[in-house]
């Protein structure tokens, strides 16, 4: 039988061990504990076979933890995960197959241009980039490698919207929680645990802070994700998530607005935090359709058509300090104006979404039958542009003119300044 040419032969034959597909963790925190990691292992014909982590200690719990899974799952000893504290180190690994990079947003495009360029398969957490510059290079780079690039974004539920059972589409909402205030801005010695000059990546240098980087103890959320260093705050945190959906519905998966501008919004200020809080962004599609994005409205999408409405959330309302709805609030999954629109059956010469019972599982068919994933890097790339361009608009608080096509401002030097940051001398995102 002849096998596609672009999947290694080990990843052929699900029972042997040495015919699996060899993947690595970089990036041993909350987010790759909770999902990332548990994503792969529930899959026999995976393997990780590494983990890495520029923090030493987070990086022997880690592999602590997949080799007390693989204990666990085959009722003997295991001790086979190896080790390590520089992500560079381990793309020279050529056993390695695909990687899941489970880091902070800032070295996304650093990371995953270094492994699509090291030919391996890459999981990559949301948003692809911190800059709408790197995220273009990732994309670049991605697709030329051929390596197969699932981005973790896990809401695409927009069927009943692409179909028409909402008429026309006029209008999406988007709820995002803001961030509070706050963070200890007191100076303290690194830990001799992390390397921070690692860790800083691209970014300018700062003094070292627990609440700018992470919990030195347990798994709880981070600081970085509030500094706007490092960051843009739920509008890239989550709103990855919902803009990539909103895409979807809308039929702008691989394009992006024409004009942005930024209604309200107040940036965090007294503390080390610095991410915004209460926000309200508007941006317009060449298709007619206005999106408009906010802390004020229930978190999730709300298309709204000629014919109706349809509400798509992520789960449970209270997540952040600022979230406006009441504790303990649960949010419907699914909801529309009228329950009939519910329950329609989307016909076989309808538009289907490619179904994936999970993300992880759909990124590893993909590598072993070579086939393309739900979630690849252009439209990851648009996603996260989207985002950064509602960020852009907040930070200069006028109307911005976009070209999807040559990923410009127009006429708007300030704004196209924007677009990129100035890296760190061997930090940098090489094209």
């Amino acid at each position: 039988m002849a096998l596609p040419s672009i999947v290694p032969s080990s990843v052929f034959g699900r029972n042997a061990p040495s015919n699996r597909i060899n993947v690595a963790a970089i990036g041993t925190g909350r987010i790759s504990r909770v999902h990332d990691m548990p994503g792969v292992l529930q899959y026999d014909y995976a393997q990780i076979m590494a983990v890495c982590d520029l923090d030493s200690n987070r990086a022997e719990e880690g592999k602590k933890f997949v080799n007390d899974f693989y204990t666990k799952r085959d009722g003997k000893p295991f001790d086979g995960v190896k080790l390590y504290t520089d992500y560079r180190e381990l793309l020279q690994n050529k056993d390695i197959d695909a990687v899941l990079i489970s880091t902070p947003d800032h070295t996304h495009a650093m990371i995953g241009a270094a492994a699509a360029r090291a030919k391996k398969h890459i999981y990559m957490q949301k948003p692809a980039s911190l800059t709408i510059a790197e995220g273009r290079v990732i994309a670049d780079v991605v697709t030329k490698s051929g390596v197969k690039f699932q981005i973790g974004s896990q809401q695409r539920s927009t069927e009943l919207v692409k179909n028409g059972r909402i008429g026309e589409l006029k209008t999406v909402y988007v709820g995002l929680p803001g961030d509070p205030p706050g963070g200890d801005k007191t100076p303290m010695p690194v830990p001799k645990n992390l390397n921070y000059d690692m860790w800083l990546a691209s970014t300018p240098e700062v003094y070292y802070t627990v609440d700018r980087v992470h919990p030195q103890s347990g798994y709880d959320r981070p600081g970085w994700l509030r500094c706007e260093q490092f960051g843009a705050g739920m509008i890239t945190g989550w709103g990855a998530h919902h803009i990539d959906s909103a895409h979807w519905g809308m039929g702008m998966e691989r394009s992006g607005p024409v004009e942005i501008w930024c209604d309200k919004v107040e940036f965090a200020t007294g503390g080390l935090w610095d991410v915004h809080g209460i926000f309200k962004t508007e941006a317009k599609y060449a298709n007619g359709v206005t999106m408009i994005v906010s802390n004020e409205f229930p978190n999730g999408i709300r298309f709204e058509g000629t014919n109706g409405w349809v509400f798509v959330s992520r789960g449970d309302y209270n997540v952040t300090g600022s979230d406006p709805t009441k504790p303990g609030e649960k949010a419907k999954k699914i909801d529309a104006s009228d329950p009939k629109i519910l329950t329609s059956v989307i016909g076989e010469n309808e538009f289907h979404f490619t179904v994936s019972k999970e993300h992880h599982g759909n990124w590893l068919e993909a590598i072993r039958d070579n086939k393309a994933t739900i979630a690849p890097v252009e439209e990851a790339h648009r996603a996260c542009s989207a985002c950064l361009l509602h960020h852009i608009s907040m930070k200069l608080k006028r109307k911005l003119y976009w070209d999807p096509k040559t990923e410009k401002f127009k006429n708007d030097n300030e704004a196209n300044a924007m677009l990129s940051r100035k890296q760190r001398k061997g930090y940098e995102t090489a094209a």
